[in-house]
């Protein structure tokens, strides 16, 4: 089942940022190493990595960047991400045993900004 057309690459990372933020829920709740903490300063992380989960499940329903709502969850998507993912976690003591979620998250994100903003330049 291959997505094609014009917003196939949306499609395609907000995909990856749902399989991402799944394991890494899933790795939370059976504290599977390396897993994320159970809260941070500003909130508990269950539970936003399930609304990361359902923002990114919610702009792949609406389009991706096929609609104005699908782009706006699209970027909401990718914000949620970064605060997971973003640069910030290159200097985590434990880089060497997350880069490539943090690599394919940070990826997909930039895929999903760049989509966004090339979609607003067509119209």
């Amino acid at each position: 089942m291959a997505a094609t057309g014009p917003h196939a690459r949306a499609q395609a990372a907000l995909l990856a940022l749902i399989i991402l933020q799944v394991v890494m829920l899933a790795a939370l709740y059976t504290q599977t190493p390396p897993h994320p903490p159970r809260a941070i300063s500003l909130f508990a992380l269950g539970p936003f990595l399930g609304a990361s989960t359902a923002i990114a499940a919610a702009a792949m329903m609406l389009g991706a960047t096929a609609t104005r709502q699908g782009m706006i969850a699209s970027i909401l998507a990718a914000a949620f991400a970064l605060i997971s993912f973003g640069p910030q976690k290159w200097i985590d003591p434990a880089i060497g045993e997350i880069w490539p979620a943090v690599f394919v998250a940070e990826v997909a994100a930039a895929v999903l900004i760049v989509e966004a903003f090339l979609r607003k330049r067509v119209e």
